[in-house]
């Protein structure tokens, strides 16, 4: 089931039903795209059209924030009992794709970060096979780069391709390798951060009652102090809006 959240078609989902969807795709080695968006995505899809148009192209969008959840069970009644969060989506994937003896590759992010995850997946989910990897260049791929990435993660063998580039790029990214890498594509942001050990997670309390972005504000101010004012001011004018019948 699907849902419109101001123009993001989020899917009514869970940590198990997202993952063994996922995993599906994978063993079949279908182009499948999967972002986890969080308030931030979903105010700059709101914002920019040929965002939205892109991210909604994207197979399978999971509500990441808190946020995301109340406004799916306010205006839909889904009784969802919690978010999909995008870190905790990804270790539930690699369990099951350990299980199953699949293959990843792990695109974005800084050489360093790569390091430390590959050897943390290496550590907790010895059956996964590292198929490749590719640190971000920071910029947009030429059409050459670009179908050199193609090439070499397809060749990989790669069953799942773990994306983190920060939002909205990753979204970009899979959205347009769409038919062209023979993966499930997951945007995972900060996923590679965290299970890398380089940037903490907010305690449990705090992602609850979502005040993750408080956390996060706190660690890196200078980068996030506007995207929190605008975006979380965003949000809750769209839905105080949405309630009273004025959207």
């Amino acid at each position: 089931m699907k849902t419109d959240i101001f123009g993001v078609h989020y899917d009514v989902t869970n940590y198990d039903e997202a993952s063994t969807v996922i995993i599906k795709k994978a063993k079949s080695k279908t182009s499948f795209g999967v972002t986890a968006l969080a308030v931030h995505g979903l105010i700059e899809c709101y914002k920019n059209r040929d965002l939205k148009e892109k991210v909604n192209k994207i197979d399978l969008i999971v509500p990441d924030g808190q946020p995301v959840r109340w406004a799916m069970n306010s205006f839909y009644k889904t009784g969802l009992k919690d978010r999909v969060y995008g870190p905790t989506l990804t270790l539930e994937v690699l369990k099951k794709a350990n299980e199953n003896g699949l293959s990843v590759f792990l695109y974005g992010s800084k050489e360093n970060t790569l390091r430390l995850f590959i050897k943390n997946i290496n550590d907790w989910f010895p059956n996964i096979k590292i198929a490749g990897q590719h640190a971000d260049r920071f910029r947009d791929a030429t059409p050459e780069e670009d179908e050199a990435d193609i090439a070499k993660i397809n060749a990989s063998g790669a069953h799942i391709v773990l994306v983190g580039r920060g939002c909205p790029r990753q979204e970009v990214w899979v959205s347009n390798h769409l038919g062209k890498v023979n993966a499930a594509m997951m945007a995972v942001g900060a996923a590679f951060d965290f299970h890398a050990g380089t940037l903490p997670q907010a305690p449990v309390w705090l992602q609850k009652n979502g005040l993750e972005w408080l956390f996060r504000l706190i660690q890196e101010p200078n980068r996030l102090w506007k995207r929190y004012l605008f975006t979380n001011s965003t949000f809750i004018m769209l839905f105080i809006k949405r309630k009273v019948g004025l959207n």
